[in-house]
């Protein structure tokens, strides 16, 4: 009870949320596990070493966190990982970095930072006097720290750590930090730098060296030694250096590149303020949060997290996201209620430069600094976290590795059985005490194939060779296993599904408080000078890069659409007329007719409030030169844009006339305009909060723009939702745009219904509530029957949710969520957080889940999918594990077939390598019982002539062209696949056995010697008999029973290896994998050859004895019946039987099957089978494992589900609650 009290949780709700509890070292538990240590040769420290968790306790007693000398962690996600880290102990002035230190200033500072120590020796001892110890320990490059209060430790990130508001980040972090509290600060949060520390290589050997795998190995090589098989143990050493180096070198170079890609750009010189107008240069790595750094005009890479103070930059954010389209930073708000926000990096990062990003240009006051604060350093970066992410990736949670695992142990289990056996087989024997140790000892390396970590990784390396031939780059190449059991595809519509670039269809102009006809162009002579076509002109955060507009795509598309043109005046120009260097736009010449009219159509842009994703618009505002007031216009979604108008300006019919266009697929923006009061001065404007502007505007119409379906995605879907993945999508943009698209692109069929979920959240004394709106269906009002008309019996309807709505579902209403993410296609409006909070709920039911973006907007979705590809043109991007070079979504299918080729071929090559060790194991247990065993080069010969060439080769099968319904099998401890290996283990125990049985009843047979001569070979020419030795063979290697189990065990390999080298319909037909064709043939001819025509030599060698011809024709029958049986239960049993008529559950899962041969005889067989022998496995009731299964069964049972049309659910109302046992 007392140890579960003091366990402690540190980052609470975060990703790394963790366990940690306190020790303290304990003398006697130390001695004891010295003396177990020493006993066991060192095996002890070694299991203490994989375990941390026994470590700790083995050594030390519990204790509290505070006076803990050594520290468990655990993780608190799936993993539940182990570790152990020490506490280390510091001398501070103060206890946290934000503290003000309680010494007498000397100066004060404008932002009330003291100066505590200006080069003072009384101050300095005064100093020393007052340190105070503080205790913290590292993880993971982070450091945390003890708090006395909390009691407990925690993690100091930077500046967002002190919970300041906008306006507190102006008055009391603009002025800069003294060096004394740069110094202090630096004590918590270290240099500034992401280090990658490139680990020496007898380091990295140690830890290699040191890993399970290669230990058992050595421990096989001793034994092996000690039973003078010199040859066997050499070829394993030599395998097990050549796999070492091979992994040091490849692990070594991803340090180094990692290091390189990082140490770039960390270190660069920067200017560093101190107080009002003090600068400095400085390095980057002395920079601590607080610090307030200079941003120079030509840009620089940034080397921290900053907040904007004053100015503009435009900055290339590639590195981060993987979008190479520029965007534009503006400084931080200073005023008004957007400044009494708290600052939150996620929510101001369109006022925040990340580090590793590159600062193009920046615009700024004349005379005055582009200014930023920066907020975090280090590891604590938004590059950092990428960096810690690779450097600390978390496991692959994938049942295929948990299942191999469990496997081994049951190899270990069946070894064990052998130990037992040939201990007792020995002593009845009464063999030397020495033998008995090495032989039993010997069954356990038989039976864990050594090599078969190495035979699992090839088909993994085969298949991400495959995808970089088709333009598709993996930085995870684990998930590539799991790419072959997705579920479920998320997509993102723009720049994914549909066109990046947006075609100007139309405009739809207000006049009069009302919509005038639409008009196809706005660069007419008479659109040109209206307040219309000067938003589209202004309302924009594009840019000039080397002459080119460089920006958002919509933005360069609708400016190009006005013919007007852009300058951004040096500022040598503006500071002639005015303080402030405005970026300024121009009509085009000819519809200019003089000079006094030219300067009045040119507009500066004064200021620019940047487009957010969570508001769903932007804004800017202007002045007309030789215009005394400043105008603001407003561009966004149309429904934002509209509730931000006074309403007499909007049209009665704006609610008609925007669903008209989103119906038809097309991306509608509303623009809007207010003109500001005359008092307003140009710095006024700087402060003023984008919620004063954006208000009371004037509605001015609507932009209709096309958003072309890509050519691939249709023919994309239909494959995906062929092989039964679903597809949704996700998206940023209107609702009923997103189902239009949805539609087109075949994502929705046109037969089937959507159903809008509305959700509202409380608000006075009403509780939230969804109403359910029925979408009309446009396939059956073409027919014009009823759209009130649902039949539901058919089971064919979508949910549709918007952002909102599915913020107040998942708060209000989290009873619903699941049932609603089971039939959901349409998400829209969603924000990047929710996008990756919808991946998470989906997670939740058991989905396998993708995840397909541009890489912008989706990169906490990309990151947390199973399986996120991000359509980028860079070759690897950090903003998910694949990254595809063709820029459309083709790459999906492509990703699936690979994955779920590799998966198949990990299952084969997994069986593979336990039949292997089985069939030796069988042979070895056989020959024991004549105190025999296989030979050196016997062993040689099968481990490295047949397995490894077999094991690397049947690896080589490409994906299977198409992809199908059925899915591969996740787990190794399924029926199909247990019952495959079963079978064949039992074929190839009965064939052993008959082969040891029928060659001791044969006329010739007798115990052999180095005179026998079963082949009538005349004494005469004795000398030159294969039988020849020329000494007494100690070991009884050379017997009539070794030879025979040889040849047929060799055939026996030989034959599982085509048996589980399987093809359709996951890979290519073996035949077509010439690799494993001409390996096998080899092989085969080989053994037949040496078989029935032997050579003295290759007796000799292989250390086999010579038997009469019909004995070996004998051998040939049984290799041959054993290879029939092997090839028809494989095909009947396991094929046929148990994957297509018993475990038939994961078919058809994601929507009702359409096919064509329903009622084909063929059909109504499997039918009928599939019944009977369900009931006789009975598997007739039996549940579906997965979520989603269970709930897509209970929901068909559930009268009152989907609601009818019209609904209205309220949080409080029971029906609501119908799932909640769900």
């Amino acid at each position: 009870m007392k140890a579960s009290k003091d366990v402690k949780i540190i980052n609470q709700g975060l990703e790394d949320e963790m366990e940690v509890r306190g020790y303290k070292p304990c003398l006697w538990k130390m001695i004891l596990v010295g003396v177990g240590a020493v006993c066991s040769g060192g095996l002890l420290l070694l299991l203490l070493y994989w375990l941390p968790e026994w470590g700790v306790k083995g050594t030390c007693t519990h204790t509290s966190l505070k006076d803990a000398h050594t520290l468990l962690l655990r993780t608190k996600d799936e993993f539940r990982q182990w570790f152990r880290v020490r506490v280390h102990k510091m001398l501070a002035p103060g206890r946290k970095p934000f503290d003000d230190l309680d010494v007498k200033p000397k100066t004060r500072l404008p932002n009330r930072d003291f100066d505590h120590q200006v080069c003072s020796v009384h101050d300095e001892q005064l100093l020393h006097g007052q340190q105070v110890q503080i205790q913290y320990f590292m993880h993971h490059s982070f450091r945390y720290y003890w708090n006395d209060v909390i009691q407990n430790f925690e993690l100091y990130q930077g500046l967002e750590d002190v919970k300041v508001s906008c306006a507190h980040i102006y008055s009391e972090h603009s002025y800069g930090l003294t060096k004394t509290l740069q110094d202090y600060r630096r004590l918590f949060f270290g240099e500034n730098e992401i280090a990658v520390r490139v680990p020496s290589l007898f380091k990295l050997l140690i830890k290699e060296v040191l890993n399970p795998f290669y230990i058992f190995q050595l421990f096989s090589v001793v034994l092996w030694s000690a039973e003078d098989y010199y040859y066997y143990a050499t070829a394993i050493i030599f395998m097990s250096v050549i796999s070492i180096a091979t992994s040091l070198y490849t692990i070594r170079k991803q340090y180094v590149m990692l290091h390189d890609m990082v140490a770039s750009h960390s270190v660069v010189l920067v200017s560093v303020c101190r107080g009002n107008k003090d600068i400095e240069q400085a390095m980057s790595t002395d920079l601590v949060p607080g610090d307030v750094i200079s941003i120079p005009a030509n840009g620089m890479v940034m080397p921290c997290d900053a907040v904007l103070l004053q100015g503009t930059c435009v900055v290339n954010e590639s590195m981060l996201t993987g979008e190479s389209v520029p965007v534009t930073k503006t400084s931080l708000p200073s005023s008004g209620d957007d400044a009494a926000r708290r600052y939150n990096m996620e929510e101001h990062k369109r006022h925040t430069l990340f580090c590793g990003t590159h600062v193009i240009q920046t615009r700024f006051y004349t005379g005055e600094l582009v200014k930023a604060v920066v907020i975090r350093t280090g590891f604590s970066t938004e590059k950092g976290q990428l960096v810690r992410s690779i450097l600390y990736p978390k496991p692959t949670d994938f049942k295929l590795y948990r299942d191999a695992y469990l496997f081994l142990l049951c190899l270990v289990g069946v070894a064990g059985i052998g130990f037992i056996y040939t201990i007792i087989l020995s002593i009845m024997n009464k063999v030397s005490a020495k033998t008995i140790i090495i032989e039993s000892l010997d069954i356990i390396t038989i039976t864990v194939p050594p090599a078969l970590p190495a035979a699992m990784t090839a088909g993994i390396v085969y298949a991400q060779r495959r995808l970089k031939r088709v333009g598709i780059f993996c930085i995870s190449p684990q998930r590539i296993n799991m790419c072959g059991q997705l579920s479920l595809v998320c997509f993102d519509k723009t720049g994914t599904l549909t066109e990046d670039g947006l075609d100007l269809w139309g405009i739809q102009r207000v006049e009069n408080e009302s919509f005038v006809a639409p008009e196809l162009g706005v660069a007419e002579e008479g659109l040109m000078n209206t307040t219309f076509v000067a938003c589209m002109a202004t309302c924009h955060s594009l840019t000039k890069i080397e002459g080119e507009y460089s920006g958002d795509p919509l933005d360069i598309k609708m400016f190009a659409a006005t013919g007007w043109s852009l300058e951004e005046p040096t500022e040598e120009e503006t500071a002639l007329h005015n303080p402030l260097m405005p970026t300024v736009v121009r009509p085009p010449k000819q519809t200019v007719r003089n000079d006094s009219e030219n300067s009045s159509c040119e507009i500066g842009i004064v200021r620019q409030f940047p487009f957010s994703s969570a508001l769903q618009r932007m804004s800017v505002v202007v002045r007309r030169l030789g215009e005394k007031h400043m105008e603001a216009f407003l561009k966004g979604a149309p429904e934002v844009v509209a509730s931000l108008c006074k309403p007499h300006s909007v049209p009665q019919s704006f609610t008609e006339t925007l669903e008209s266009y989103t119906r038809q697929g097309f991306r509608v923006i509303a623009l809007a305009h207010r003109q500001l009061e005359s008092k307003l001065s140009w710095h006024k404007v700087q402060t003023l909060s984008r919620d004063l502007i954006e208000t009371n505007m004037e509605f001015l119409g609507l932009i209709i723009m096309q958003n072309k379906i890509k050519q691939e995605t249709a023919g994309v879907l239909t494959e995906l939702q062929r092989a039964d993945i679903r597809t949704l999508m996700v998206t940023g943009d209107n609702m009923l745009t997103a189902i239009s698209v949805a539609r087109d692109c075949g994502m929705v069929r046109p037969h089937e219904n959507v159903i809008i979920a509305d959700a509202v959240p409380p608000k006075d004394s009403h509780p939230a509530c969804i109403t359910w709106r029925y979408m009309d269906n446009p396939a059956r009002t073409a027919r014009g029957s009823q759209t009130a008309h649902i039949n539901m019996e058919e089971d064919m309807y979508h949910f549709a949710v918007n952002g909102r709505a599915f913020a107040v579902i998942t708060e209000h209403f989290p009873q619903l969520i699941q049932k609603l993410a089971l039939r959901s296609t349409v998400f829209a409006r969603m924000a990047p957080d929710q996008k990756t909070q919808l991946v998470e709920i989906l997670q939740g039911i058991d989905y396998i889940v993708g995840m397909c973006g541009d890489g912008a907007n989706d990169c906490g979705a990309l990151k947390r999918a199973h399986s996120g590809i991000s359509l980028s043109e860079l070759e690897a991007s950090v903003a998910s594990p694949f990254t595809s070079s063709i820029s459309n979504i083709s790459c999906v299918p492509n990703l699936v077939r690979e994955g779920r080729a590799a998966l198949i071929t990990s299952f084969c090559v997994f069986k593979f390598m336990a039949l292997y060790s089985i069939i030796q194991y069988i042979s070895v247990i056989l020959l024991y019982w004549i105190l025999s065993n296989l030979g050196d080069f016997q062993f040689l010969f099968i481990d490295l002539v047949i397995i490894l060439i077999i094991a690397f080769t049947m690896s080589l099968n490409p994906a299977w062209k198409e992809l199908v319904r059925q899915r591969p099998p996740s787990s190794l401890i399924s029926g199909p696949l247990l019952c495959s290996v079963l079978t064949q283990i039992l074929t190839c125990l009965t064939f052993q056995v008959l082969a040891f049985y029928l060659v001791q009843q044969q006329s010739w047979y007798e115990t052999w010697t180095p005179q026998s001569d079963a082949c009538n070979i005349s004494r005469s020419s004795f000398s030159e008999s294969p039988n020849r030795t020329n000494s007494h063979d100690h070991k009884n290697i050379r017997n009539y029973e070794n030879t025979s189990l040889f040849y047929v065990s060799s055939f026996q390999y030989l034959a599982v290896a085509i048996v589980f080298s399987k093809g359709k319909p996951f890979r290519q037909p073996s035949y077509k994998n010439w690799p494993l064709m001409l390996s096998c043939l080899g092989l085969y001819s080989f053994l037949l050859f040496i078989m029935l025509y032997p050579i003295s030599a290759i007796d000799n060698f292989l250390e086999i004895v010579c038997v009469p011809h019909d004995w070996r024709v004998t051998l040939v029958v049984i290799i041959a019946a054993n290879a029939v049986v092997s090839f028809m239960l494989e095909i009947l049993i396991v094929d046929i039987i148990l994957w297509r008529l018993v475990f038939r559950e994961g078919q058809g899962v994601n929507g009702p099957i359409e096919s064509s041969s329903g009622d084909t005889p063929q059909a109504a067989n499997d039918s009928w089978g599939a019944l009977f022998l369900s009931r006789l496995f009975c598997r007739r009731n039996k549940p579906p494992k997965v979520l989603y299964r269970q709930l897509a069964l209970e929901l068909q049972e559930c009268a009152d589900w989907p609601p009818k049309p019209s609904i209205v659910t309220y949080a409080s109302d029971p029906q609501s609650h119908i799932s909640a046992a769900l």
